[in-house]
């Protein structure tokens, strides 16, 4: 690898949430023309990739939720480091957002069920670990405002247009929460080894 590649690399591993914000809004602009093309299951599916890409933005454009995981979790030691974020959103969130997509436009819009259950389940999250804390953590606000709204509305319209079986349901729901489980298995991943951070400030808005 050049030296170019190497830096690019290592300014997309450390920007990738910030670059989400203006790849969010592009998506969302592009829309108008994939509502055209797109049957309705499949542009709901795809709408997921550009409201998480918002929430993504929340969390992580400036650290906050990196800042919390180590606070609370890690006790002051950098348990979730840059290279985990990167990984777990752009594999676990932007990768299988496309994978959903693909099996709702060729196969069958059931089969993307997983790519509106994966903002559900993480909004419910956020919401859980708000009221279990009173407090605000990272990602509250777009898990309000996007997730459950949007992904309500896609979880039904996808289950009625697409007559989605149980099975597909469960196994939309199944495969979200393998990537929630996968998500805490690499945070936790060679904690005992992190080394102590000074916490950042945590919003509190």
């Amino acid at each position: 690898m050049n030296t170019a590649q190497s830096h690019f690399g290592v300014w997309f591993r450390t920007n990738w949430s910030r670059v989400s914000l203006p790849a969010a809004l592009i998506l969302l602009a592009l829309s108008p023309f994939l509502w055209r093309g797109l049957s309705l299951a499949a542009f709901l599916i795809f709408l997921q990739l550009p409201i998480y890409m918002l929430h993504q933005f929340e969390e992580h454009g400036h650290g906050k939720f990196q800042a919390f995981i180590n606070h609370y979790l890690g006790h002051d030691h950098n348990i979730l480091t840059d290279t985990k974020v990167f990984w777990i959103n752009v594999v676990g969130v932007w990768v299988v957002d496309l994978c959903a997509l693909y099996l709702a436009v060729y196969v069958n819009p059931a089969l993307g069920l997983f790519a509106i259950y994966l903002p559900l389940v993480n909004g419910l999250t956020h919401i859980g670990a708000s009221l279990a804390m009173r407090r605000y953590n990272p990602g509250l606000w777009t898990s309000i405002a996007l997730f459950l709204p949007v992904g309500g509305y896609a979880l039904y319209r996808v289950s009625v247009d697409s007559h989605a079986t149980v099975g597909a349901q469960v196994l939309g729901l199944i495969i979200s929460l393998i990537i929630h489980a996968l998500t805490i298995i690499v945070i936790r991943w060679g904690a005992t080894q992190a080394k102590p951070v000074v916490a950042e400030a945590l919003a509190t808005k």
